[in-house]
């Protein structure tokens, strides 16, 4: 029985450390429509989660509507967490850029009007 817990709380502790080696770090970016950019990054290796929503703009807690409507100056962004052991910042704006094109000034795509418009915001150092 003692063998049994002890390789149980070795293995345990085995997963803490794992657990507590992950340095996640976060990068917030507007590309458009947040769902695409949502998506485009869940599927990159190392990225721990991905929220969508709004920065830049003055009015308290747009809705959806008042922000595509226009005059609120929020774009949609994506928050983007990852494991900088496994992807770097780099990385990350490096396919960031890759999948957007941040000479238009106009929005992205279809998607059209300044929340869609693009920019890398600076997040706190980390």
């Amino acid at each position: 029985m003692f063998r049994r817990v002890l390789a149980l709380a070795l293995l345990l502790g085995a997963g803490a450390s794992a657990a507590a080696a992950q340095r996640i770090e976060t990068a917030l970016v507007a590309g458009g429509c947040f769902w695409c950019v949502e998506s485009d990054f869940r599927r990159v290796e190392g990225v721990t989660d991905v929220t969508v929503g709004y920065a830049g703009g003055e009015t308290a807690n747009p809705s959806y509507s008042s922000v595509t409507q226009g005059g609120t100056g929020h774009l949609e962004v994506a928050q983007i967490s990852f494991d900088a052991g496994i992807v770097s910042y780099a990385q990350i704006l490096h396919l960031f850029l890759r999948s957007i094109d941040p000479l238009d000034a106009g929005g992205q795509f279809c998607d059209r009007g300044e929340s869609y418009t693009t920019a890398i915001f600076a997040t706190p150092a980390q």
